[in-house]
């Protein structure tokens, strides 16, 4: 296999079967607020567009650009799809032309024209925007699994075909979380630092679980080019920003003794004869050294060509102003009539704040009202300009378009709730319908297993990860590593979020000793340091 990287998630990986174009990304994403880094609009993308299949991984817009599909891509090109609940994906790209498709089956092998192709497709409703995918790649001499941001719960189902060539591994942040939540510094700080942390140890754990001859990472970092996003940015290296650049998990895994190369946009890698895994990087702007010596001044440069495209942005918002609480009401309630799991989850009114006006989604009552004054739990602070956007365009997800951008900013008291967040993400019938569904069937935990002294369920209580593969634990929390939720062992209490009880009983005398002792004292309240699934 020969992998020509394009930027972000995207690749082309040339096999003697045909190539496989995944998510390809050139167009700035979620209101502008992203842009692929390092930049890639100087590549050749009628030669990138010319491809035998096309594989979306999902619906983010940093994985799926239809502008430039409809304008370059081949549309005969053999899409793979993923097997997802909702049609939305297959009927957007038959939107653009595209009409072969080859419809998989989660975890069943397809074989098409000389390949072997596995999707893995995730369909919780806090997958992506209702989906995200990992896709494996047998052409018969090696294998190649790209996981773009996708999070399988059992990994080793994609080892069923045999040990893994190389691995496309997210690393970096896609995630509003905690930056854009009214707070004080220091603690923003402090929990960047554990969320940076958080994501190199879920990607290792990947790594280890894998074992792969050789990783490249992907998927992130974006780059942030309007002035009023520009400081998420990571350009001095800091280690409480959440989005480090592929430098850094190429280092870590380079410690740890696993071959990991870096890849940027144009770089073209295949295994040599001696089966070391060589990279042969452009010249020019699109080089390690300009990319990377004086990383400011590069993005200040981009930033600089890329204003007229973002004023441009801007300037699709502007239109008639909205009368917020009656469309709001007409849109909102009758979702919340077909959401009762959805709004009970919530538990609370939810407020909606603007420049001049703030409503209130009270979700006990499933009604949309003008804010009364009452005190509320979550708090969103949208612009008026984008807020009355989103109404006019009945935008369906606002998790993976507007939180996405960071152009808002929020506040809460209390735990993280899922359930405000897959409201955000279903505001429309087809999809509000699908997330009841999901939360009416209660997954198996299947068993139990020992880990330090405890009999623990296997199954998470968030999104039924294999704690026996991602479950690590001090003695007295035990933290899934897949979003970094944790569980106080001895009382079962989740530190993350209301609910998602953990079923934990102690084995050894340490064990029984916490668990009494806990017996005596007040439950303990969620942690706020504790990880938080908000975003990816």
């Amino acid at each position: 296999m020969r992998i020509e990287f394009i930027a972000q998630a995207g690749v082309k990986i040339h096999t003697a079967h045909g190539s496989i174009l995944c998510d390809p990304w050139f167009n700035p994403a979620y209101y502008a607020g992203w842009f692929p880094y390092p930049r890639n609009d100087k590549l050749d993308h009628a030669a990138l567009g010319a491809t035998d299949y096309l594989y979306i991984s999902h619906l983010h817009r940093d994985h799926f650009d239809p502008e430039w599909l409809k304008s370059y891509c081949n549309k005969d090109a053999v899409v793979i799809l993923p097997a997802y609940p909702l049609p939305e994906l297959k009927e957007a790209l038959q939107g653009l032309g595209f009409h072969t498709f080859i419809e998989t089956e989660s975890g069943v092998p397809v074989r098409h024209g000389g390949l072997n192709i596995v999707v893995e497709a995730l369909t919780a409703p806090t997958d992506g925007p209702i989906g995200d995918s990992a896709l494996l790649i047998d052409d018969g001499v090696e294998r190649l699994l790209n996981l773009n941001d996708s999070r399988p719960t059992d990994p080793d189902r994609l080892l069923v075909q045999g040990p893994i060539d190389i691995c496309l591994l997210q690393f970096s942040g896609a995630i509003w979380y905690p930056m854009v939540y009214e707070m004080p510094a220091k603690a923003a700080e402090a929990l960047a630092k554990k969320k940076r942390t958080a994501q190199f140890t879920r990607a290792a754990r990947y790594v280890e679980i894998i074992s792969p001859r050789v990783v490249i990472p992907s998927a992130g970092p974006p780059c942030f080019l309007d002035d009023e996003l520009f400081r998420w940015n990571d350009v001095h290296n800091a280690d409480d920003s959440i989005f480090p650049d592929q430098r850094f998990m190429v280092e870590r895994l380079q410690a740890e003794g696993q071959q990991a190369v870096l890849m940027l946009p144009g770089s073209i890698g295949e295994f040599n004869a001696t089966g070391n895994f060589t990279v042969q990087h452009p010249l020019g702007d699109l080089s390690v050294q300009d990319v990377f010596a004086d990383k400011e001044a590069y993005l200040r440069r981009y930033a600089t060509d890329m204003a007229p495209v973002i004023a441009a942005e801007k300037s699709s918002w502007e239109g008639p102003r909205t009368n917020l609480v009656s469309e709001l009401k007409a849109w909102f309630e009758p979702l919340m009539a077909l959401g009762p799991r959805v709004c009970d989850g919530i538990g609370t009114a939810v407020k909606i704040q603007t420049d001049d006006e703030a409503v209130l989604l009270d979700f006990p009552e499933r009604s949309v009202i003008a804010d009364d004054g009452r005190e509320v739990t979550f708090r969103f602070t949208i612009p008026r300009h984008l807020l009355d956007h989103l109404v006019r365009t009945r935008t369906d997800d606002w998790v993976n378009s507007l939180f996405l951008s960071l152009r808002f900013s929020a506040w809460r008291k209390g735990a993280y709730n899922d359930y405000v967040y897959t409201w955000f993400k279903c505001l429309s019938v087809a999809r509000i319908q699908y997330a009841e569904g999901f939360y009416a069937e209660n997954g198996p935990t299947e068993g139990t297993f020992e880990l330090t002294g405890w009999q623990i369920q296997r199954r998470c209580p968030h999104m039924k990860a294999d704690l026996t593969r991602f479950g690590t634990t001090d003695g007295r929390t035990l933290t899934c590593s897949i979003h970094g939720w944790q569980w106080d062992l001895a009382t079962g209490r989740c530190l993350t979020s209301e609910g998602h009880p953990l079923f934990a009983r102690p084995e050894s005398e340490e064990a029984k000793a916490l668990a009494a002792t806990a017996a005596t004292l007040p439950p303990p309240g969620p942690d706020p340091a504790a990880g938080s699934p908000e975003g990816a």
